[in-house]
């Protein structure tokens, strides 16, 4: 499963100013997330992990900036609609199984793109319970 993902940041600057999107970079950078204009636009936009661009949101949450509130609703606000690349695998197996006792493993497979392997384990420890 592809965890990456892309949030747009519409006049980023022009929201926040550059003192703060400057700092916003250089948090982001310390996470592995990208931030940064694309191409010669006034749109930016902040690129990685969901888990990692979450970590980003809940650092820019705890911070004393006040202008960096925007980006951070902007963040929480797209990462509720990644909640899948949020759940580890085991956990989402776990969900699945538990909503529907008679799902297969090839429609387990296809839903969470994982392995034979990782299903048919996340089937016999439903089992156990």
């Amino acid at each position: 499963m592809d965890k990456q993902i892309c949030i747009p940041l519409p006049a980023l600057i022009h929201r926040i100013g550059r003192e703060a999107a400057n700092k916003a970079q250089a948090v982001a950078k310390q996470y592995g997330c990208e931030l940064k204009r694309v191409r010669r636009s006034r749109n930016w936009r902040l690129r990685g992990d969901a888990i990692d661009i979450q970590s980003l949101a809940s650092q820019l949450h705890v911070s004393e900036c006040a202008e960096l509130s925007y980006l951070v609703q902007k963040i929480t606000t797209a990462l509720q609609q990644h909640a899948d690349k949020l759940e580890p695998l085991q956990v989402k197996l776990a969900r699945l199984i538990k909503g529907n006792p008679s799902i297969t493993l090839n429609e387990l497979m296809h839903l969470t793109q994982c392995s034979l392997t990782a299903a048919r384990r996340a089937r016999f420890d439903a089992d156990a319970w």
